[in-house]
């Protein structure tokens, strides 16, 4: 076999093994949601693949700008931890925050939902206060309510700590608990739920609202407060009906197998 020939056959096998590889090792992106994130596509990634053969790489960036990547083309799925209609809302509230125009709203938006997720008030372990109601909570993110002890809790500045602007898990606080009055002024706006966690877990008077899973997980030096029942869909959302590698996803994680690596 001469030189040539011997050179074209190592090229071409390799094309093959290349396309061959390719193939067997889809990979989507993923968009939004840190709480998504954190409760069953990264839980679930290994099984995932073992399962279908699809490699996920997810970007936590929060709901809005998961949307927005969805509506500029940066992916073709995104994940949401909130409704359809307030995922939209969300990504508009990240355009605003940047100072943009509102973005225009494709067609066909389908919403994929996978699980639930409830959202929990948490304070700093040392905090007395074990239990508010919906009024309280909103008095105190507000600032209507600026000292624990008018809660029961101890003589102590209340410490307001909100995720950022598009973040489902403050959109869905704000809607259902503060019946969408404005946070107050002084609060501290963070970047993540982990953040957030972090940041009640250095000050004994903050005062925050995240996923009860995320929190399970990473309860930092926070401890959750006993209030009535904040819940709201985890998913994915797509343009039209989701690609093939997609709607793997989605029905891996609503099997049996799959719902065994969504965290509580």
């Amino acid at each position: 076999m001469s030189k040539r020939v011997m050179k074209l056959f190592f090229v071409t096998m390799s094309l093959v093994l290349f396309f061959s590889y390719s193939a067997n090792a889809a990979e989507v992106l993923l968009w939004g949601s840190t709480t998504c994130q954190k409760r069953f596509l990264e839980p679930g990634k290994e099984a995932l693949n073992n399962a279908t053969g699809v490699n996920i790489k997810v970007f936590g960036v929060g709901t809005g700008k998961g949307m927005l990547a969805l509506f500029e083309g940066k992916t073709n799925v995104a994940i949401s931890s909130n409704t359809l209609d307030e995922s939209v809302k969300s990504a508009q509230k990240v355009r605003k925050k940047t100072g943009k125009e509102p973005v225009e709203v494709p067609e066909g938006l389908q919403y994929h939902e996978i699980t639930k997720d409830v959202i929990v008030p948490i304070v700093h372990k040392e905090n007395t206060v074990n239990k508010l109601s919906w009024e309280q909570l909103a008095d105190l993110n507000t600032g209507k309510i600026t000292n624990w002890k008018d809660v029961g809790g101890p003589d102590m500045s209340v410490q307001v700590v909100t995720s950022h602007a598009g973040s489902s898990t403050k959109a869905v606080f704000r809607k259902m608990v503060m019946k969408k009055a404005e946070y107050d002024a002084g609060a501290i706006e963070v970047k993540s739920t982990r953040l957030e966690i972090n940041k009640v877990s250095k000050n004994k008077g903050g005062v925050g609202a995240v996923s009860s899973g995320f929190h399970t997980l990473n309860p930092g030096k926070t401890k959750v407060v006993e209030t009535n029942t904040i819940q709201r869909p985890l998913g994915l959302v797509t343009i039209g009906d989701p690609a093939p590698d997609v709607q793997k996803i989605i029905d891996f994680f609503r099997s049996a197998e799959g719902k065994k690596h969504i965290l509580d």
